[in-house]
């Protein structure tokens, strides 16, 4: 988000972090989402609620008709916050609710202690995914009923995730609202990973990287960037010597293959 959106999502916020403290996380996150799918299919309604020239108090009224009794208090009120505040774009409303509600979910696995845990594990399913073309293709097939999917992610994640996990996962593949499988994944993992103010790094490497590396390669990317960074390590048999990182834009290649690239790209210029 950019400009106006990114001062009233920081105001939304704010209230979220009021209201949330006596909450049920799970629920509230299933709330927001719900929330920010129903502005996704309504499209007269989001116009409606994201309109910068309509009176706040307007657009709150018609939250409160449409949701009182339906939702926690706890979602009403953010719900309420969001469409008081001023948007750059429509959409930018339901990607605010949908982001409260990613972080409500990370909220909740770290009150249980599995933050970690849910961080590795949309990183691992997004690499299953994008490896298994026919679990793709059943994953994010329009036309696919969305309760063949759902059944299919609780037949295939029940029990071996964690909860949040499959909330998110199903948030990713049921809602995609303009995403790839992989980049709504990432996009999830990287909201997780700011319940901690970390950064996520993806690591690719030829083979498993031992406990001791991974701790090492943390360590002097926590001095490098100044916080705390989550690895999710990727091995990769075509990395031929060292390894890359990447966190966000940057990426550092200690791989032969990258210093032959590099040669290559200074002997043409």
């Amino acid at each position: 988000m950019k400009g106006l959106s990114r001062a009233s999502l920081a105001e939304v916020e704010e209230r979220f972090n009021a209201v949330a403290g006596s909450a049920d996380l799970g629920t509230l996150a299933d709330e927001l989402f719900a929330i920010a799918d129903l502005l996704d299919r309504e499209h007269g309604l989001r116009r409606s609620l994201s309109d910068p020239a309509r009176p706040a108090g307007q657009k709150a009224q018609v939250v409160q008709v449409l949701l009182e009794g339906k939702v926690s208090v706890a979602a009403l009120e953010t719900a309420v916050a969001a469409v008081s505040a001023k948007w750059t774009r429509g959409g930018d409303l339901a990607d605010a609710l949908e982001r409260l509600g990613v972080v409500a979910a990370a909220a909740e696995a770290e009150a249980q202690s599995r933050l970690d845990d849910v961080e590795d594990e949309l990183f691992r399913f997004g690499r299953i995914a994008a490896s298994n073309l026919d679990l793709s293709r059943a994953l994010t097939n329009p036309a696919s009923p969305e309760a063949a999917k759902r059944e299919l992610l609780v037949s295939l994640l029940t029990g071996k995730v964690a909860p949040t996990t499959l909330r998110l996962v199903t948030q990713v593949v049921l809602h995609p609202r303009g995403r790839s499988l992989e980049n709504g994944l990432t996009d999830f993992g990287q909201l997780v990973a700011a319940q901690r103010q970390r950064l996520v790094a993806v690591v690719r490497s030829a083979i498993a990287l031992s406990e001791v590396q991974k701790q090492r390669l943390a360590a002097w990317l926590r001095t490098s960037y100044g916080r705390d960074v989550h690895l999710n390590v990727e091995v990769d048999p075509q990395v031929i010597g060292g390894f890359s990182v990447r966190i966000g834009d940057d990426l550092i290649d200690t791989t032969i293959a990258g210093r032959i690239e590099e040669v290559r790209r200074r002997l043409a210029g």
